[in-house]
């Protein structure tokens, strides 16, 4: 993720930086063929964590680079590698960083995108460790059945501009609602990039889902997304929805501490908790309309800075009234909200499971707010329940996602 955003001013990246990086490592994002990878593997591309220099480090091919690096070429074409993204889905943007690689980044990229059926993905030789090597006339027989040269181009050839040395990266803003399984990295003619990110949001096909299993209608990865929030300081609310468990305090959402706290905190009921005193929320669409029966709220690694309570509301909204609502900052009137969670004591650095107030499985919502008071940080938040029909009332020919950004509010991914 980037800078953290702000309530009411803008940060130095791009919106679609808050979502997932659908080929990361992380997520099960894989490469699948590199034309060579002679100082530094295409694998690096693919790590969660960000770019690192070791500046007196070399292998036995050269200085040792954080990222993948090709050797220079002396004879036709140019290097490009495939990725297989680990969540397949909507990509809203690409970050291709090029830090630490000062005097050997690759002039100009372009990026290519398929979508694959599975069953059709030609059996790829496996990889293994990669270095001094190019890519053996097996692995170009493999990838020739992939045709990845007539694929869909989402970036045309772009010159890469380089930035601080630590801090080199090149945003590109992808206007296409199109679902992508595969992506194809083409270096002009050659060198090193330390990073690519392939931000959007996962898509399920949710006529294979068994409707006796519950899934998570949040999650990001099918197709979830933060719409509103009250503030995000430390980390936006669309980690909470992330894939698999909390890795760190910087994988959740955190706000700041509330300005309006009293300089004195009171017990109440001669207990040992104290007033909550004010509260922050996040509202999410939920990947697919539907009827929550179960509520996680992970504070894991959040030892001391996790809520003392939170709730959860829903509500049904089309995508006008979604639309409405951003423009109103959430002023949802109250009846619209029903309470899945009333305020409910929250524990640090613990997950903690709630079975929600659904009466009956006709309570279907779209949208979900989590409120914490009175501020601090949540690892994952998981909306456990069953997807309900009722998802004719979004109509589908309006995009699943916008960035557009309202003035004093940033939120609206």
């Amino acid at each position: 993720m980037a800078d953290s955003p702000r309530e009411g001013k803008l940060s130095r990246s791009p919106d679609f930086v808050q979502l997932i990086d659908m080929a990361s490592e992380s997520v099960g994002g894989k490469i699948l063929f590199a034309t060579d990878d002679f100082f530094a593997p295409a694998e690096n591309l693919l790590k969660s964590d960000g770019p690192r220099f070791k500046e007196h480090e070399y292998t036995e091919f050269g200085q040792w680079m954080d990222g993948w690096e090709t050797r220079r070429r002396r004879a036709p074409g140019h290097d490009w590698c495939v990725v297989k993204l680990g969540v397949q889905g909507v990509i809203r943007g690409f970050d291709v960083d090029i830090s630490y690689f000062t005097g050997s980044y690759a002039p100009r990229i372009s990026i290519q995108a398929a979508n694959l059926e599975a069953d059709k993905e030609p059996e790829m030789p496996e990889r293994g460790v990669r270095a001094g090597v190019a890519a053996t006339p097996t692995e170009w027989e493999a990838v020739a059945q992939l045709k990845s040269d007539g694929w869909d181009c989402l970036v045309p050839m772009t010159q890469l501009t380089p930035g601080k040395p630590a801090c080199s990266h090149n945003y590109f803003l992808v206007n296409s609602l199109q679902k992508w399984s595969h992506v194809r990295l083409n270096l002009f003619p050659d060198g090193g990039v330390a990073r690519l990110r392939v931000y959007g949001v996962g898509q399920k096909d949710w006529t294979t889902v068994d409707p006796k299993e519950p899934l998570d209608l949040v999650a990001i990865a099918y197709g979830g997304a933060c719409i509103g929030f009250s503030n995000a300081y430390f980390g936006h609310p669309n980690r909470m929805i992330g894939v698999g468990p909390p890795k760190a305090v910087g994988d959740g959402w955190e706000t700041a501490r509330r300005r309006d706290r009293p300089p004195v905190l009171q017990g109440h009921d001669g207990g040992g908790a104290v007033l909550p005193g004010g509260c922050e929320w996040a509202v999410f669409r939920l990947a697919h309309p539907g009827v929550v029966t179960q509520i996680e709220v992970d504070t894991r690694h959040f030892r001391g800075s996790s809520p003392a309570s939170c709730s959860l509301d829903g509500c049904i909204l089309t995508a006008q009234e979604e639309e409405d609502m951003v423009r109103q900052r959430w002023d949802l009137p109250g009846h619209r909200w029903k309470a899945l969670l009333p305020v409910t004591k929250l524990s640090p650095d613990e997950s903690q499971v709630f079975n929600s107030l659904t009466p009956e499985l006709q309570d279907v919502v779209t949208h979900a707010r989590l409120t914490i008071y009175p501020d601090g940080g949540v690892g994952r938040l998981r909306l456990r329940g069953f997807p309900s029909s009722i998802c004719l009332l979004r109509p589908r020919e309006k995009p699943m996602m916008r960035f557009s950004v309202k003035a004093g509010f940033r939120s609206n991914l």
